[in-house]
């Protein structure tokens, strides 16, 4: 496996199946920062955050980016890049399932590892959002943030 997206475990379970991963790129993004959390590996992550009740985490950006947080509501999508998820699985089996398709599934496991959390925003101390309902490991890239749906006409 080449080094885009290879893990320390890549192992396949039994009835999975994997890709041959494109030896380029289409495009590049910029991190705009970290988030930082209570959880130092991807085991201890939770399967999905809790904007209610959730503990508290940070999204640092860089300070470049701080005029953009202007106006961030109470709510926000969080996007980041699962930087330790593997890439070439087309097929998976969920630990309480059948094999499934990769994008049938919530699984940080997908070609383009980018997942996306809704937070509920406890406050903005310059550069920093303090923000509950993530469930990555400590340390991970920042994607973006996006303010919630605006209502319809």
């Amino acid at each position: 496996m080449s080094g885009q997206g290879s893990t320390a475990d890549d192992t396949i379970r039994p009835g999975e199946a994997a890709a041959p991963l494109p030896s380029g790129f289409d495009a590049s993004l910029y991190f705009i920062g970290r988030i930082r959390t209570p959880w130092a590996t991807r085991r201890e992550c939770p399967r999905q955050g809790d904007p209610a009740e959730g503990p508290i985490c940070t999204l640092e950006l860089d300070p470049r980016w701080m005029p953009a947080l202007a106006g961030l509501g109470e709510q926000a999508q969080v996007l980041y890049w699962m930087n330790e998820a593997r890439r070439d699985l087309v097929l998976q089996v969920p630990r309480d399932g059948a094999p499934t398709g990769t994008f049938a599934l919530r699984s940080p496991v997908r070609p383009n590892p980018i997942a996306v959390s809704l937070v509920r925003v406890v406050a903005v101390e310059g550069p920093r959002v303090l923000v509950r309902g993530l469930d990555c490991r400590d340390g991970t890239p920042l994607l973006d943030i996006k303010g919630p749906p605006r209502a319809g006409p």
